[in-house]
């Protein structure tokens, strides 16, 4: 699964599995860009992941068309490319339907959504010169089975795979691969502190009886991402144990 010299871009690449996603591509050599809105996260990480590879990163709301398009044409100037875009940048607004604000519903899909929107847009027409890309969102097993408490956070989801099929059969023929990895559960700091009876209950769900890891949903992105998914697209990998 070699990306070494690979030009990547990942957003909300400053905590989280955006963070372990970058992590995993700094180990095989691939030159980092990274999107985020928090300063503060966006320099440490730097400072984690130069000990591995070239990293430059921009603070960047992906739900402002603006700051993207300025941030990708400067990666543009610097590297002349862009080979493989991780749409990771999401968020949460959970509550029941009947108390969720509409802007509790427009945060959540304006970030999860549009962003990879604009995002994918941004870097598109520079791939479709190359005539070579990948770009892999990361949506959720919630966005195919939905979530009691979680209708905004689904729809993005949701909304998500089907961004996915439609671009990659608009720039299939430009030789850009367009596929997205749907976690589970994952082991993160919001987990841990989950009470144990919680944690027994979704365990049961889970044929393979354990929480995922950030690595895990890495390895499907870094899978896709390299020259052996080159006829891989439109798909969606479910990265959960089994669960669903």
């Amino acid at each position: 699964m070699s990306v070494e010299g690979k030009i990547v871009l990942i957003t909300g690449g400053a905590q989280g599995i955006g963070k372990q996603i970058a992590l995993d591509f700094a180990k095989k050599k691939a030159k980092l860009i990274l999107f985020d809105v928090s300063q503060e996260a966006l320099e440490a990480t730097q400072k984690e992941l130069l000990s591995f590879t070239e990293c430059s990163f921009f603070k960047v709301d992906v739900t402002n068309s603006q700051q993207v398009d300025e941030a990708v044409n400067k990666i543009i100037d610097k590297f002349t490319k862009i080979d493989i875009v991780v749409n990771n940048a999401g968020i949460t607004r959970d509550k029941l339907s009947l108390r969720l604000s509409e802007n509790d519903w427009d945060l959540v899909l304006g970030v999860n959504l549009k962003g990879a929107f604009l995002c994918s847009k941004a870097c598109t027409k520079y791939m479709i010169k190359q005539r070579s890309g990948k770009i892999i969102n990361i949506s959720s097993i919630i966005g195919i089975v939905g979530n009691a408490g979680q209708a905004n956070y689904s729809a993005s989801k949701a909304g998500l795979i089907g961004l996915t099929k439609s671009l990659a059969k608009e720039v299939g023929s430009r030789g850009i691969c367009v596929n997205a990895v749907a976690p589970g559960y994952i082991q993160t700091k919001m987990t841990e502190v989950l009470p144990e009876k919680v944690k027994q209950e979704m365990l049961k769900r889970i044929p393979l009886n354990r929480l995922g890891s950030a690595e895990d949903v890495a390895n499907a992105v870094l899978f896709l991402a390299s020259k052996g998914a080159d006829y891989i697209t439109g798909q969606v990998i479910v990265v959960d144990g089994g669960m669903i």
